[in-house]
This record gives structure tokens, C-alpha cells and sequence, in this order.
């Protein structure tokens, strides 16, 4: 299991397999949303992040997130139907940026944070 997926499950208290999933449907969602350059140059600084992408880039949100109108609303209901909490999300989410900033500093997180609207009350 790679070291983010494991962070995220220890620290946040999920099993490894919905950490998986919804730390890849988090980078996935980061890498549809977010400043281009920057969410590459942090995917691929992270070891095993763009392999995470591909497996869980595929959950497009469908009929939920066409209501919710997308973005972090979406990405929440998507995370909540792997039967997450708010307190699961946002401690996925800190979890996530935070050894997101060790791999590609703390420039490129903050610049992919702020390209999201609405991310940054989740981190």
C-alpha cells in the first residue's frame, strides 16, 4: 500500500481499502477541478498518486452530481457513498494536502488548493 494511502487510513482512522478509493477519487476530483500545472507537478511528485488517479478517476458523480452542480459538493457525496463522515472527510482531505506538501511543497499544494472553489474550508 503506498504511504499516502497509509497516512491517511492510520490517521484518520478509515480501513486501507475506502482510504484507497477516496484518496484516488480525491486526487482524481483535484486533477479535474483544479489549476492544471499545478495539480500535475503534485500528482507526480507523490509516489503512487498517479496510479491512484487512474483506478478512481472513473465515479463521474452521474444523476447526484449533475444536481449538486459539482465541484467539493459533489466530490462529498461521492465521498459519503463510501460511507464516510464529514469528520472522515475533512480529516482525508487535511491528511491528503498535508503529505501532499511534503512531496511537492508547500507553493504547488497551496496554489492547487486556492484553484479549487470551496477547498480551502476543508483543509
Amino acid at each position: 500500500m503506498n504511504e499516502l494511502v497509509s497516512k491517511v487510513a492510520d490517521n484518520v482512522g478509515i480501513a486501507p481499502d475506502v482510504a484507497e478509493k477516496a484518496v484516488g477519487m480525491m486526487l482524481a476530483f483535484l486533477q479535474k477541478e483544479g489549476d492544471d500545472e499545478a495539480v500535475s507537478a503534485m500528482i507526480s511528485s507523490i509516489p503512487g498518486a498517479e496510479e491512484l488517479v487512474a483506478q478512481h478517476s472513473g465515479g463521474g458523480g452521474g444523476f447526484l452530481s449533475g444536481l449538486m452542480g459539482g465541484g467539493v459538493m459533489a466530490l462529498g457525496q461521492q465521498l459519503m457513498s463510501l460511507g464516510l463522515g464529514m469528520g472522515e472527510i475533512t480529516g482525508l482531505a487535511r491528511e491528503t494536502i498535508a503529505v501532499a506538501k511534503q512531496y511537492a511543497g508547500e507553493d504547488v499544494v497551496d496554489q492547487v488548493v486556492a484553484s479549487v472553489p470551496g477547498l480551502s474550508q476543508f483543509v
